[in-house]
């Protein structure tokens, strides 16, 4: 099986990852797999920049294929807040309910019509020739007036697609029209056509 490194301590997206590249036969590392146990300072001012940051740090330290992502939540009555902050948005030690908390009184007196979102995602991949390769995916939606669901994490109870939260779609469901699987399905294409590059 075909391995890559996955450049993140975020076990939701190892295993969201995961899932979706196992069809293609490609084994998803982790950090601690891999042996590598990196914190990446996301300095960059886009969500592509931040993860290509992490994944050219991966792929300098291992010298194997490295997948790396940023991603997060755009709100347009917020001129695109929480963007990159989206993690850190509610503080440094935040929990995902003090983030939702914080942007729905963010958006408090903010008609549901007016909300209008999307989710971002940022792929780089790293190939074994040491090449980078960016991809972005997103979803549009609005973000509800109140959470809804106990599925998913970060902003998935607040953000509503097709009048569903993302925190009421089964593992299946959303991974079929995440911003990361939108993203994912542009690295399947560019991974199809490379298969060499691979280890």
């Amino acid at each position: 099986m075909k391995q890559i490194i996955l450049a993140t301590n975020n076990q939701n997206k190892l295993r969201e990852i995961s899932q979706m590249l196992r069809p293609l036969g490609i084994e998803v590392l982790s950090q601690s797999q891999a042996g590598v146990q990196l914190d990446v300072e996301e300095t960059g001012t886009t969500f592509a920049e931040n993860a290509e940051l992490k994944a050219r740090a991966f792929y300098e330290k291992t010298g194997k294929p490295v997948l790396a992502d940023d991603s997060g939540l755009a709100v347009d009555a917020l001129n695109g807040a929480p963007g990159v902050y989206s993690h850190r948005y509610a503080g440094e030690h935040a929990t995902d309910a003090d983030r939702c908390a914080k942007l729905l009184q963010e958006l408090s007196g903010v008609p549901e019509q007016q909300r209008t979102a999307r989710f971002l995602c940022a792929m780089c991949y790293i190939d074994a020739t040491g090449d980078a390769h960016s991809f972005l995916g997103k979803v549009e939606g609005i973000i509800g007036m109140v959470p809804e669901g106990e599925n998913g994490f970060g902003y998935d109870p607040v953000f509503r697609y097709q009048g569903k939260s993302f925190a009421v779609l089964t593992a299946e469901e959303k991974n079929a029209v995440s911003h990361r699987a939108d993203a994912l399905r542009q690295v399947y294409g560019y991974l199809e056509q490379e298969r060499g590059t691979v280890c």
